[in-house]
């Protein structure tokens, strides 16, 4: 469909979906596509490569977990696109970071030899390597409802001090096992440890960040079509009353 016949284009970034896309997260650009079409608009998606310029439009960004060894490939080009993004965060850009990209989007990760490794400080987060691995499914409360995930991570990670959390945990260990936080939500950027994917269980999340992409991409209010979540909605319903009843 032309843009004519939609309700816009939709630009959709996917950060390094090579090194950065492991647990399903790739399932959450194939959501976010899938949706913005089901919606009337049309998606635009760009799957930005290490040393590949960035797109020169982006309404919505997306990143995701991987091993160390991804994470080291794309060190460079993240510090080349830093500006960019952090442009992009300050404009209101929606963005989604899972696992791994959560924390490069924070202020550094400390590894268990010490080495400090710095982010890109658009969450104000730190987090410490270790050797326990927090693994399971999590159940969380957020501002968009009941939200439900897989987390496998065995970075700890704290909040700065005035730094919002994207959810407070129900059932499974969060951002450090300790707390009760998970994620970090600073404007439209969210961070979170959930696999799963995520999005395509949580359409009520999946649809506030569409529509805040919507709205910048076509400087309308967000016009969602009538979709069916039925499946997903059971789904995630299962998931919370059986962790938590």
């Amino acid at each position: 469909m032309s843009e004519e016949s939609t309700k816009g284009e939709v630009h959709v970034v996917h950060l390094y979906p090579r090194e950065m896309s492991i647990y399903g997260d790739l399932g959450n650009t194939r959501a976010m596509v899938s949706r913005l079409t089901r919606h009337g608009y049309s998606p635009v998606l760009h799957q930005h490569h290490p040393g590949a310029p960035f797109p020169e439009q982006a309404h919505l960004v997306l990143g995701g977990g991987g091993q160390d060894s991804g994470q080291a490939r794309v060190e460079a080009d993240l510090e080349v696109i830093a500006p960019r993004l952090r442009e992009l965060a300050a404009a209101g850009t929606p963005m989604l970071m899972i696992c791994g990209m959560y924390q490069l989007f924070g202020n550094a990760f400390v590894t268990v030899e010490g080495k400090r490794l710095p982010g890109l400080g658009i969450l104000d987060v730190t987090t410490q390597g270790n050797a326990k691995r927090m693994i399971g499914p999590v159940v969380l409360s957020t501002d968009f409802g009941d939200v439900v995930g897989y987390e496998n991570h065995s970075g700890s990670t704290r909040l700065g001090s005035g730094q919002a959390p994207f959810g407070t945990v129900r059932s499974g260990f969060g951002n450090n096992g300790e707390d009760q936080t998970e994620g970090a939500r600073t404007g439209n950027v969210v961070g979170t440890y959930l696999h799963g994917p995520i999005l395509p269980a949580n359409p009520a999340f999946a649809d506030a960040l569409i529509g805040y992409a919507a709205e910048l991409a076509t400087g309308r209010r967000f016009e969602p079509g009538t979709l069916d979540d039925a499946f997903a909605d059971q789904a995630r319903t299962r998931q919370v009353r059986r962790l938590v009843g």
